[in-house]
């Protein structure tokens, strides 16, 4: 915990502010107290700090596991530097990595505590805002608490996808107003509520960021370029489906 407030006020917040100039609008939406899910899109490697850095509250975001099991004074140091960062690890290679994450999510907020999330589930690989897991939706639908919806804007420019050191850049955080699922309570499991919750997730993300909505899942864009090594607006091309011609459109439970 002291490690958090150290590295947000005094060894990396304050090079960051001046360095990116952050600014944050909407930062009255953040409860003051309890639980909520603040869900983010994914521009960057570098969205983990701004976020944490404009929020005057603790955020907690669940990591790989990988960072903490690194080996001598590097894996020592990363490991306090996560941990303390408000990281929480996740074992993404088992059989039931899925359950853990959602079980160690939902322990968060029943504990009052934020819990940043990013719904797309992976770094955009072109700036577009890609589909939602549902998992939010059921860790907010069994704590019972809001979701609030952020875009990062230009996270992007600081740190490109593929490479390692930051650059300089501006960079923005909105904040939106809380949205309350309790009409759903009791319908935690229910694929198709939680399909609704995500998507209206989503929307509201996609309002406020001004991104071109992409209606599949980043990961899968992602392996289609491994395998074919074209951009990601071509792997989407590829993938959508000839039934329904534009996949760039909002989310299906509010199109209309």
């Amino acid at each position: 915990m002291l490690l958090y407030w150290l590295v947000k006020f005094v060894l990396l917040g304050p090079l960051v502010r001046v360095t990116c100039r952050p600014e944050v609008h909407g930062l009255e939406n953040i409860p003051t107290r309890g639980g909520a899910v603040l869900a983010s899109n994914h521009l960057s490697a570098a969205d983990w700090i701004f976020l944490p850095l404009m929020v005057r509250r603790r955020v907690i975001f669940l990591a790989k596991a990988e960072y903490f099991r690194g080996s001598g004074v590097k894996g020592w140091l990363q490991r306090l530097f996560f941990s303390g960062t408000g990281q929480v690890p996740i074992d993404r290679t088992s059989a039931s990595a899925a359950e853990n994450a959602l079980s160690t999510g939902t322990r968060i907020l029943s504990a009052g505590s934020l819990l940043g999330i990013y719904p797309e589930g992976t770094r955009s690989p072109d700036a577009r805002l890609y589909r939602g897991k549902t998992g939010v939706a059921r860790m907010a639908l069994e704590s019972g608490v809001p979701v609030i919806p952020v875009a990062m804007v230009h996270t992007e420019k600081v740190q490109p996808l593929g490479k390692r050191l930051p650059r300089i850049h501006k960079v923005e955080v909105r904040i939106g107003k809380p949205l309350d699922f309790s009409r759903y309570a009791g319908l935690s499991g229910d694929r198709f509520v939680e399909r609704s919750i995500t998507d209206e997730i989503m929307y509201e993300i996609m309002t406020l960021s001004g991104q071109e909505y992409v209606d599949l899942y980043g990961a899968k864009v992602k392996a289609a370029m491994d395998a074919t090594g074209n951009t990601a607006v071509e792997a989407v091309a590829q993938m959508r489906p000839p039934a329904r011609e534009s996949a760039d459109r909002v989310p299906t439970t509010l199109a209309g």
